[in-house]
């Protein structure tokens, strides 16, 4: 039964990687990640990632045709793509690519008012993504201002709304938590981000990607032309790292620690 970004308003519905060399992109994550890589509806620059034979990530050779920079986006599914683009404009944001028109659905790139780049999608999506093994774990943005980000993203994509399938929207431990259902789909920390050159200080949406050895892949990131971006943080359940790809794409990935 086909599933589409209506039926789950607001949220993470998809990521996908901008580069400018799809075969280095393949070969990169392929060796560090395991994927594997299979062509899409959307033609010869797109390709879908899969993990353990499901679908996980795109990649789209797009950096030069749309002057987009190499970067990992998430996308959040919305009903309707054009009230969508309108709220980000009267809320002082800026639309910079599309909506465009694709064989699925439509798509679009926006920044919210700190400059965090973030994706929306109406349309056809992948059924239960990012709830397998190798999906990801959620998408999380790093904000100067967590709670101002909380009510843009609410406003824009109906968090918290009284719609059917709406997200929750909670605080805890110094994090704004989005949830659907039981589920962690993102959540907003606050960032050090005053004018640092560092592109880990600015705000940005990062990506978390399951691994089930943290170290490997690491490893693995560096001897394949990539590098490690953090330190590697530790809580009771999860360890954590952001890695950067052979172009500076950077991601993160979560090794859990304690075992269910």
């Amino acid at each position: 039964m086909d599933t589409f970004s209506r039926d789950m308003p607001g949220a993470p519905c998809w990521v996908s990687l901008a580069t400018h060399d799809l075969a280095a992109a393949e070969e990169f994550y392929r060796a560090v990640l395991g994927w594997e890589f299979r062509g899409s509806r959307l033609g010869e620059e797109f390709r879908v990632a899969l993990a353990g034979g499901e679908p996980v990530a795109g990649v789209g050779a797009v950096v030069a045709r749309l002057g987009v920079p190499t970067a990992w986006t998430p996308y959040f599914a919305v009903g309707d793509a054009d009230v969508t683009a309108a709220r980000i404009r009267e809320r002082g944001a800026t639309m910079a690519v599309g909506p465009l028109a694709l064989p699925t659905g439509r798509a679009a790139l926006a920044a919210d008012r700190e400059g965090a780049v973030f994706g929306f999608w109406e349309g056809e999506v992948v059924p239960r993504w990012g709830t397998g093994r190798d999906g990801p774990v959620w998408v999380e943005l790093h904000a100067r201002d967590p709670f101002a980000a909380a009510v843009f993203y609410g406003e824009v994509l109906g968090w918290a709304d009284e719609r059917p399938g709406s997200l929750d929207v909670a605080y805890e431990q110094g994090h704004v938590v989005v949830r659907r259902g039981t589920r962690t789909v993102a959540r907003i920390d606050a960032e050090a981000a005053e004018a640092a050159p560092d592109p880990q200080a600015r705000p940005r949406w990062q990506v978390h990607f399951t691994v089930t050895d943290l170290d490997a892949v690491a490893d693995r990131a560096v001897r394949h032309g990539g590098g490690i971006a953090s330190a590697v943080t530790t809580s009771a359940a999860h360890r954590r790292v952001t890695l950067r790809d052979w172009a500076g794409a950077l991601f993160a990935v979560t090794e859990a620690t304690r075992r269910p």
